[in-house]
């Protein structure tokens, strides 16, 4: 009688020591982690770690608990960033891909944000922020330039990954700048920055233009003033090195190619103030606009206006005064400003919830520049603050 010879069962077998290998490399690095020391801050990621949360039996009964603690091994995992560099360069490498975190993986290193279309929503919150501006503009007669930036994409479209079907910006722009026209005087970059576009214009690593990007801009603002541009070649720039911006913080790009941001340290005084009320302001600090500081965190651009603050106040040396209405795109921007206006008052509708009548009112601004870029404009919720009539009788 043959013997049967059951193959299935000697599997069967031959894996148990592999379970059991692999449970117990589970186990140990699961240990392991539990005294791997943990951090705070996810710097690439711009926001701080989860940390173990407090044990409430009824967070454990809810579920909440075991979500928290999910969070923590999520953040706090050994070797976290390694990991997930390994990963998104396997996913570039081998699987090609020409997307990551919502940003577009060019050619030459480049990186763009991806934008295929504009939702509904997007498109009414940009119709309000246009009436909004207008409306504002129309009340302050001459006195109101509007500066909207575009994207890299609109400029750099050849370095777009082939085929991408990127939203027709500049169509957009175009009825945004018409619209506006109508009561301010507005700034449009795309053909000087076209003509220049083998200058150092934007970040490949990141959303902003550079402040060599922004001095081409103040230099057409200028030019529609009848102003005389900050001379650089009388000043001394400085540069710092290393920068990788909030494009790679998404991509994780393996073969990045760093960023450097140069400035010129100029010394006059920014005051920032805790708003407490309608036109109502406490000084917090006063330090110069320029944070160098910050230049030796992650977030480098951030060193330019100290970040994006509520209102704050800027010491230059010319003549008149200015207010700025802006995005992060305007903090490098600024500082060229002191240049020309011996006021330079800073609005961020992020932190600043009030109209703008009075505090123009109160300090005598003799004229408003809003200086956004295009993808901030389109979507910003708060913009429409601006056109908000004074509640102060």
């Amino acid at each position: 009688m043959t013997d049967k010879v059951i193959y299935r069962k000697e599997g069967r077998r031959s894996g148990y020591p592999l379970l059991c290998t692999g449970l117990l490399l589970l186990i140990g690095v699961s240990v392991f982690n539990l005294f791997w020391p943990k951090r705070t801050q996810i710097e690439l990621e711009n926001r701080r770690a989860a940390q173990f949360p407090d044990f409430r039996l009824e967070d454990l009964l809810d579920g909440s608990w075991q979500s928290d603690f999910s969070r923590w091994m999520q953040d706090q995992f050994l070797l976290r960033d390694q990991w997930i560099n390994a990963q998104r360069a396997t996913d570039e490498i081998a699987f090609q891909k020409v997307e990551e975190g919502g940003i577009l993986l060019g050619k030459d290193r480049w990186m763009f944000t991806k934008l295929f279309t504009v939702p509904d929503s997007t498109l009414a919150q940009m119709n309000k922020n246009v009436e909004a501006v207008a409306d504002f503009a129309a009340n302050y007669p001459g006195k109101v330039t509007f500066l909207l930036a575009p994207s890299a994409s609109a400029i750099y479209p050849e370095e777009l990954p082939a085929g991408a079907p990127m939203i027709d910006e500049n169509a957009m722009l175009d009825d945004i700048f018409a619209r506006v026209g109508e009561s301010a005087a507005v700034l449009d970059l795309r053909d000087t920055f076209t003509a220049c576009k083998d200058e150092y214009l934007y970040f490949k690593t990141d959303h902003h233009w550079t402040p060599h990007g922004a001095y081409r801009a103040y230099e057409q603002f200028c030019a529609l003033k009848g102003l005389t541009p900050f001379d650089t070649s009388a000043q001394q720039p400085v540069t710092v090195s290393g920068f990788q911006g909030t494009h790679y913080s998404a991509t994780r790009l393996w073969n990045v190619e760093d960023d450097v941001i140069t400035y010129y340290p100029l010394e006059n005084p920014m005051t920032i103030y805790r708003i407490t009320g309608e036109a109502q302001y406490e000084p917090q600090t006063t330090e110069p606009l320029i944070n160098t500081d910050k230049f030796n965190t992650r977030d480098k651009y951030a060193a330019f206006l100290d970040g994006n603050n509520g209102y704050s106040v800027i010491e230059g040396n010319g003549t008149g005064s200015i207010l700025v209405v802006k995005d992060s795109y305007a903090n490098s921007f600024v500082p060229y400003l002191t240049q020309n206006y011996a006021k330079i008052g800073v609005v961020d509708f992020r932190n600043f919830k009030y109209g703008l009548d009075s505090t123009i009112e109160q300090e005598g601004y003799d004229e408003v520049l809003i200086l956004y870029n295009f993808q901030t404009f389109i979507a910003d919720t708060n913009l429409i603050y601006i056109s908000r009539p004074s509640t102060l009788s």
